[in-house]
C-alpha cells in the first residue's frame, strides 16, 4: 500500500519518496513494522488467550520437564500472521501475484494450525487432528498453490520452460517435469510443513529456525529478482521474486517479535 502512496500517488510533491520502489528499503521496513506489530499485538493476545482459557495440553506420557507448560497460551500462531498480512499489505506491490500465492499458503497452513490448537484446547487433550487429517488438508493446499504455478507461474528468464528442475552448479542441466510438476511440488510443499515439526522439539528452535531460514529467503529473492546480480551469479533471474523478499522479511519481524514474548512467557 506505501508503494502506491508515496511512490505514485506523492512523489510528484516529495522526491524522497522515490525510496520506496526500492525492494531493500521496503523490506527493512517491512521487517520492523511486523517486528513492531507483534511487540505491541503480543501482551494483548496473550492475555485474551489467558481470559479465555486457551492453554497448553501435555500428554501424560511425555518428558517431565514438559509438564510446567501445562496451560502456557497456545495459538501463538495468531500473533504471527497478524504481523506478516498486515506488514504485508503494507510494503510489499499488491500487483505482483506472488504475493497472492504465498499470502493463500500463509492462511492456508495457518488455518491448519490453528484448527489443530482449537480442537487441543476444546477437547482439553494433546491431540488435535489426527495425522491422515493433516496430511489431507495439506496436499490440497499444496495441489492449489502447485496448480497455479503450473497454470500461471511467471516464466523466468532464459529459461523455455517454468517447470524445468534447476540443479546448483549444474546450469545445462535442467530436466522439464511438465506435468510431473504439480505432484514434485506438493511433495515439496507438505514435506516442508511437516518439517518444521520434526526440527521443533526445544522450546522456540522452530521460530527460531523459521527466522533464519526466511532471512535466507528473502536475500535469495532479492538476489533472482535483480537482473544484474543475477547475471553476475550466473543464476535464473525472476523479475517477479523481490516482493517475495518483502514477505520474507515480515516473517523475520513477526518471528523475532514472537520469539520475544514466547521467552517471557
Amino acid at each position: 500500500m506505501f508503494y502506491y502512496l508515496f511512490f505514485k500517488k506523492l512523489i510528484q510533491f516529495f522526491s524522497p519518496f522515490n525510496v520506496f520502489q526500492y525492494i531493500t528499503f521496503r523490506a527493512m521496513y517491512a521487517t520492523v513494522t511486523a517486528l513492531a506489530i507483534s511487540l505491541i499485538l503480543g501482551p494483548i493476545t496473550i492475555e485474551r488467550l489467558k481470559r479465555m482459557r486457551v492453554g497448553q495440553q501435555i500428554r501424560d506420557d511425555g518428558p517431565k520437564s514438559h509438564i510446567s507448560k501445562a496451560g502456557t497460551p497456545t495459538m501463538g500462531g495468531i500473533l504471527i500472521l497478524s504481523a506478516i498480512i498486515i506488514s504485508t499489505f503494507l510494503w510489499a506491490r499488491l500487483d505482483d501475484p506472488l504475493i497472492y500465492v504465498v499470502l493463500f499458503s500463509l492462511i492456508w497452513f495457518g488455518g491448519l494450525g490453528f484448527l489443530d490448537d482449537y480442537l487441543k484446547v476444546k477437547n482439553r487433550r494433546s491431540l488435535g487432528l489426527r495425522g491422515w487429517h493433516k496430511i489431507i488438508i495439506q496436499s490440497l493446499g499444496a495441489f492449489i498453490i502447485a496448480y497455479w504455478v503450473y497454470r500461471w507461474g511467471p516464466l523466468p528468464g532464459g529459461m523455455e520452460s517454468k517447470t524445468a528442475l534447476l540443479f546448483p552448479f549444474f546450469k545445462n542441466f535442467r530436466p522439464d517435469l511438465g506435468l510431473f510438476f504439480i505432484p514434485f511440488a506438493m511433495l515439496v510443499i507438505v514435506g516442508t510443513s511437516n518439517a518444521v515439526n520434526l526440527t521443533d522439539g526445544l522450546d522456540g528452535l522452530a521460530i527460531t529456525c523459521t527466522i533464519f531460514v526466511a532471512g535466507t529467503y528473502a536475500v535469495l529473492s532479492h538476489i533472482t529478482s535483480n537482473f544484474r546480480i543475477a547475471d553476475y551469479l550466473d543464476i535464473v533471474h525472476i523479475p517477479l521474486a523481490g516482493e517475495l523478499a518483502v514477505f520474507c522479511a515480515t516473517m523475520v519481524g513477526a518471528g523475532l517479535g514472537f520469539l520475544w514474548y514466547f521467552v517471557l512467557t
